[in-house]
């Protein structure tokens, strides 16, 4: 067997160059993918991040994770995530614990409800968009369950300015 020299250590060439190649989302063993030659029509859940390429249908649910729909993902489907970040194309609504992206190449169509939304540049988002925080989902969640029985409900009242 060959073994280098204890004095000697490898070098590189003088003038060799360097590539680190872009941070995705996370490590790729770190986050399932849906390539995109893949087609799912179905329902999609799980405890990691999802990188989508490929086509889905059906809904997402991956609470308290990331989604990612790439620059040739579509996707027909409602959305439970921590985090969306769309690059590609996406037909359904998105719930959001923590923040929708929209990248200058992502099309949205559908309602969001969020926390914080970010739409860049160029992208294309139609729907309705409705910021709240955690809390204000709790707050709007149990007063819609307090108000049971129709005559617990609040009254409208009328008020007549000048009078």
């Amino acid at each position: 067997m060959l073994q280098p020299a204890q004095n000697q250590s490898p070098k590189a060439p003088a003038n060799s160059t360097t590539y680190t190649p872009v941070r995705a989302a996370a490590a790729p063993g770190e986050q399932a993918t849906i390539g995109a030659s893949v087609v799912i029509k179905g329902e999609i859940s799980g405890s990691e991040p999802l990188y989508i390429d490929g086509r889905v249908e059906g809904s997402i649910h991956v609470s308290g994770q990331r989604v990612t729909i790439g620059r040739s993902g579509t996707v027909t489907a409602n959305i439970d995530a921590k985090e969306v970040v769309i690059m590609g194309s996406v037909k359904g609504n998105i719930q959001c614990t923590d923040r929708l992206d929209i990248r200058a190449e992502g099309s949205l169509t559908g309602d969001v409800i969020a926390p914080r939304v970010s739409v860049e540049d160029g992208a294309m988002l139609k729907g309705s968009v409705d910021v709240r925080s955690g809390s204000q989902k709790q707050d709007k969640a149990q007063s819609q369950k307090s108000f049971t029985n129709e005559a617990d409900k609040p009254k409208a009242a009328t008020a007549v300015a000048g009078a």
